[in-house]
């Protein structure tokens, strides 16, 4: 059943760095449109060991899918998760 539900949402096809790094974005954030910083990410456990190249190609196919949008107003290497991604039980009241 997982694994229908990672098809159904576009998983499935994601690389393990990529699904790495959507892990760790997704358990940075408290609320939806948290702005996290790719330094932030790449200090996660999950990616720390990534190459930084492959960590960046990865997070530029995460934007090419939608699931990571660049945050507005914000410096670079800054990003939301698209917001339907984030957990609601997670949402601050």
């Amino acid at each position: 059943m997982l694994r229908q539900l990672e098809k159904d949402v576009g998983l499935a096809d994601l690389s393990r760095a990529e699904r790495d790094i959507l892990l760790a974005a997704h358990s940075l954030c408290d609320r939806p449109g948290d702005i996290i910083s790719s330094e932030k990410i790449r200090g996660h456990r999950l990616v720390r060991s990534l190459a930084q190249a492959t960590f960046y190609r990865a997070v530029r196919t995460l934007l090419g899918l939608g699931l990571f949008e660049r945050a507005p107003a914000s410096k670079a290497k800054s990003y939301v998760i698209r917001g339907d991604l984030i957990d609601h039980d997670r949402q601050s009241p």
